[in-house]
């Protein structure tokens, strides 16, 4: 169990991040958040010969899909829901590095329409290295999002590691009718999309030590906004589908619902909903080493209109860290669903596409 994290919780008064101690996190880290998942070509071929044990009938949700968590029935009435995410940082403070893992980590659950239980911190520190009070920082980031969230951290593990890593286990609960997979689409869905994308492009600026202050808040606002809508959106039998968007972008994460679909989908990148400044910082020729990895890895089921311009490219597949969620539903639904968003101050949340039937690819126009 976690007796750090205990001992560093006693006080339920986090420390302010504003006394923090001098120190850069990135610097101890060779990528940040979701950018360091590893690359979807490479993934595909770790995991070709792994065999598929005999799945359990109660087993709902496991590895024969790319969905986001893992979902056992209990009973009629309710199924778990078990997923972990953890990650080197995206940021340099430690408070706000412990909200975004804690915040994308939670997602998984919100994904699959769960409500969270509770959580286990995932915790690797370069003891000696970084300061103690940088470790009681980042924990105390994650307490308070799992705070917000209504759930209570209750336990972990730590290990030394040479590279700062943070995240949770997190368990939820969910009706088993309720269950929202992501190979569930149906043709002729709309595709809905809850935050703007652009943070790998921020996270890119902000190592550079080119990130403006209003930058570096548009950035920590969306990744440290719990995906709670999803909540809701499991009552609505008319979104079929749902996935939260991270590390492999907007066009990998739409890429698995596809195939695991086996539908089409048409993008308007013009509807898609960028972080301004995001936008700015691609046009200017930055991008991700993630989003280049992404692109090799299924750039082949992209169809790009002619002269399609390579930042909107990079955008596509730029990783987000604690990103939106991307839904599936009937068209008739889809005002309900954007002004559940909207109610939830998900403003940005927008039509991005739709789904058809067709080959497992996605089509930009």
């Amino acid at each position: 169990m976690l007796n750090l994290e205990r001992n560093f919780m006693s006080n339920t008064t986090p420390p302010s991040p504003a006394i923090s101690p001098v120190i850069r996190l990135t610097e101890f880290s060779h990528g940040g958040g979701c950018g360091c998942k590893i690359a979807p070509a490479v993934l595909t071929r770790l995991l070709a010969n792994a065999n598929l044990p005999l799945l359990p009938p109660d087993l709902l949700v496991g590895t024969e899909t790319s969905d986001d968590a893992a979902v056992y029935r209990l009973n009629d009435q309710q199924a778990i829901i078990a997923t972990t995410d953890f990650f080197t940082p995206i940021v340099d403070d430690p408070y706000d590095f412990g909200r975004i893992a804690a915040t994308n980590a939670l997602s998984d659950v919100y994904a699959m329409g769960g409500t969270p239980l509770f959580a286990l911190a995932l915790v690797g520190m370069p003891l000696g290295k970084i300061p103690e009070e940088s470790i009681r920082l980042i924990l105390a980031g994650g307490q308070d999002v799992c705070k917000a969230a209504g759930i209570p951290i209750a336990g972990g593990h730590s290990i030394d590691t040479l590279e700062p890593i943070y995240g949770l286990v997190g368990i939820g609960l969910v009706h088993p009718d309720r269950v929202k997979r992501n190979n569930l689409a149906q043709a002729g869905d709309v595709l809905i999309l809850s935050k703007p994308l652009g943070v790998g492009m921020l996270s890119a600026a902000l190592k550079k030590g080119t990130l403006s202050a209003e930058g570096y808040a548009d950035m920590v606002r969306w990744t440290t906004k719990l995906n709670t809508p999803g909540i809701a959106l499991s009552a609505m039998p008319e979104v079929h589908a749902m996935t939260d968007v991270t590390g492999f972008g907007l066009a990998g994460h739409l890429l698995e619902i596809c195939r695991g679909s086996s539908l089409a989908a048409q993008v308007n990148f013009d509807t898609v909903p960028l972080i301004p400044l995001a936008a700015e910082i691609a046009q200017s020729g930055t991008a991700t080493g993630a989003s280049a990895r992404n692109w090799d890895g299924y750039g082949s089921s992209m169809v790009l209109p002619e002269g399609f311009a390579k930042w909107k490219q990079n955008l596509l597949s730029d990783p987000q860290t604690s990103g939106g969620l991307l839904i599936a539903c009937a068209p008739e639904a889809a005002e309900r669903v954007l002004e559940l968003l909207r109610g939830q101050d998900f403003g940005a949340a927008a039509i991005v596409g739709d789904l058809t039937a067709g080959a497992a690819e996605v089509n930009v126009r």
